[in-house]
């Protein structure tokens, strides 16, 4: 899919993607979303709650940017290159929270993210370094990487660990 060039692309890339991963997830259970190997170690469940890190660590930057504040993305302890780390840290900090809790997380976190968007003007979306902290990047890059493009990444990892589990119990 293109990248989005108007507000309401971008609604529709997200809802696009977010439906795809929503029917991914519908074909698995809860027992079976936790079991390891989705994603390297990572269960369904790690890869939701890596989603909503990445939901909210976008939310953050926007804020920062509103109040005038140039955040360090994509964390005060990682740069851009130190990407496998950082989400190896996500892994870590929500390994061991409950599959309740990582569904609770997952929907809370898109309706504040679908809000926050709902609030962006065309003109904060799509003005090149209308907030210092997006550099080169328009604000549309963000809210698409931390979006629609997880989610479609997202869904190809469990539709594939779907077609692996159906493989071994030989469906």
């Amino acid at each position: 899919m293109p990248r989005p060039q108007t507000k309401a692309e971008i609604y529709e890339a997200i809802a696009f993607e977010r439906a795809n991963l929503i029917e991914a997830l519908e074909e698995l259970t809860d027992e079976q979303m936790e079991l390891p190997g989705a994603c390297g170690e990572w269960s369904v469940k790690d890869i939701l709650s890596h989603l909503v890190d990445w939901e909210q660590r976008g939310l953050r930057w926007y804020r920062a940017g509103l109040r005038g504040e140039v955040p360090k993305t994509p964390d005060e302890n990682y740069n851009w290159r130190q990407l496998p780390a950082l989400n190896q840290s996500i892994y870590e900090r929500y390994k061991d929270i409950s599959m309740a809790e990582v569904r609770q997380n997952f929907k809370a976190s898109f309706e504040e993210m679908m809000s926050a968007i709902d609030g962006m003007t065309e003109e904060e979306l799509f003005t090149p370094k209308k907030y210092e902290w997006t550099g080169n990047s328009l604000l549309r890059d963000y809210v698409n990487a931390n979006t629609a493009a997880h989610y479609r990444w997202a869904s190809s990892l469990i539709n594939k660990f779907h077609r692996s589990l159906a493989a071994s119990q030989g469906q």
